[in-house]
């Protein structure tokens, strides 16, 4: 979505009114002099927050901060629902209230395959200020603190035997029944998952090359396989599986992204466009897995988008 098209849709949400007639309720949040952002040297106000949320957030976010803003009956995926406080990309570990600067980086970045646009036009001091506001709407905020960010250890060499054992990975941990053999989004389970508000949700197709929704680095991947992401079936790997191994399935998964140009890509064009076939590592013995389909050969990259 383009900026001016987020504009026509959230500006008029202000003079609408609900069937009937009736005047639109004030939203009874907490008082906003109670809730700050920080990110870096800069400080963000829920009371100046308010009036740019009214302007630029309520059409889809409502008065609330529920997700049941004039526009959500006509937005798929649904507007974020803050009053629950959970936030799919963070830095902290699951279960756990992003950092400010996380919150900072989703509304700059914004949502690819979503209606939620990237808000760079906005100052840095407006964001912040929105950020602060978005607070108000969960007691969570009262009562919890963020977690820590979690450590990204320094990448692995790519090379060909590391996109292997993340293709082991990848079967072990069953990830193709999400993603799919090919990571086309279209494994067996993925026409059953629902998100937290038991709305369906589509698994990430790595074969579009596209942005991922929580960044685009190498190191953006590694941490969604930390910290999972909440509210949605992607759970957080971290007690699954090693920091290097993380690596390895990140260097597999953009093998997968056959028509971005990486170096993942790169080095399994120089393999051939196959990758070797290794043993995954043994599971524990209690757990059974249900085998993976065949998987096609891997194709080296085409170049370019």
């Amino acid at each position: 979505m383009s900026f001016s098209f987020a504009i026509a849709v959230a500006v008029p949400a202000l003079a609408q009114e609900p069937p009937g007639g009736m005047p639109q309720p004030v939203p009874q949040t907490p008082p906003t002099h109670d809730f700050v952002s920080h990110i870096g040297s800069v400080t963000g106000h829920a009371d100046k927050g308010k009036e740019d949320y009214r302007r630029w957030c309520i059409g889809c976010h409502g008065p609330y901060g529920d997700g049941n803003g004039e526009n959500a009956p006509w937005i798929e995926p649904k507007p974020r629902d803050f009053t629950a406080a959970t936030f799919k990309c963070r830095s902290t570990p699951t279960g756990m209230l992003p950092t400010d600067e996380d919150l900072y980086n989703s509304i700059t970045r914004g949502f690819n395959t979503s209606n939620m646009p990237q808000w760079r036009p906005l100052t840095p001091q407006t964001r912040a200020d929105l950020i602060a506001y978005v607070k108000t709407f969960s007691p969570r905020w009262k009562t919890e603190k963020p977690g820590d960010a979690i450590k990204i250890t320094p990448e692995t060499p790519v090379n060909i035997e590391s996109i292997a054992r993340g293709n082991a990975l990848f079967v072990k941990l069953e990830c193709w029944k999400c993603h799919g053999p090919l990571g086309r989004g279209d494994g067996p389970s993925a026409a059953t998952l629902t998100d937290s508000k038991d709305m369906p949700i589509k698994p990430y197709n790595f074969s579009t090359g596209g942005r991922l929704k929580c960044g685009e680095t190498n190191a953006d991947i590694y941490r969604d396989f930390m910290t999972g992401v909440d509210g949605t079936p992607m759970p957080s790997f971290a007690d699954n599986i090693k920091p290097d191994e993380a690596w390895d399935l990140v260097h597999f998964l953009r093998t997968l992204q056959t028509t971005r140009p990486s170096k993942e890509n790169e080095v399994l064009k120089a393999a051939g466009g196959k990758i070797p076939v290794i043993a995954p590592p043994a599971a524990p013995p209690a757990q059974e897995s249900t085998p993976a389909p065949q998987q096609e050969e891997n194709k080296p990259p085409s170049g370019g988008k």
